[in-house]
Parts: structure tokens; sequence; C-alpha cells
């Protein structure tokens, strides 16, 4: 059985640590007459969906790379990859509902 790379693991975590805080791109203006701090929120949104799907996609392949035997893919590292992906959908799922929630209260109010 393999030892996990503890060193390695933990850059990871650092690295996905960043990726969730809001980069400092992402608060550019969208437009030359945007107010600052305004971000373009829809690119924002389909880059973390983008992330979230390759997410996905590098976990099944590690899983069927696992699956066949492929050599130097263990099994912790695939079931950090598996749950890294699990992780990550989730929480694209639970932004998707505040945002679906936020939505109808908005169009609840009155004008």
């Amino acid at each position: 059985m393999s030892q996990i790379d503890v060193s390695n693991l933990l850059s990871q975590m650092r690295q996905m640590t960043a990726q969730a805080r809001m980069p400092e791109t992402a608060l550019r203006p969208a437009a030359a007459g945007a107010a600052p701090g305004v971000g373009d929120f829809s690119a924002l949104l389909r880059k973390s969906i983008s992330a979230v799907g390759q997410t996905q996609l590098d976990a099944g392949r590690m899983a069927t790379g696992f699956e066949r035997g492929v050599p130097g893919i263990s099994l912790a590292n695939t079931m950090i990859a598996v749950q890294k992906a699990d992780l990550s959908l989730r929480t694209l799922v639970q932004v998707q509902s505040k945002l679906v929630d936020a939505y109808k209260e908005i169009m609840n109010m009155s004008v």
C-alpha cells in the first residue's frame, strides 16, 4: 500500500483554499463605466462551473485508471480526487440553491 504524500496534500489544500477566495481579477470592472468593485458575475460563475466539471472528469479518469491497474494511480489519491469532485459538486448545488432562493425573494418584492 502506498503512503500519502502529506506535503503534496497540504499544498493542494492550500491551492484550493486560494482558489475558493475571490481572486483580484474577478473584481475588475466588467465595463469601462462600471462602478469600482463590481465584478463580472456571469464569467465567475461560468469559470466555477467549468472547474467543477473538470474536477469531475479528472476524478472519473483517475478512478478508471485505478480500476484498470494503471501504474502510479493509488487508491488513496483516487479516493481524494473523488472526494474533491463530490465536495465541489455539492458546493455548486448549494450555490445554485442560494441563487434560486435569492431570485425568488427578489421576484416577490413589491415595487
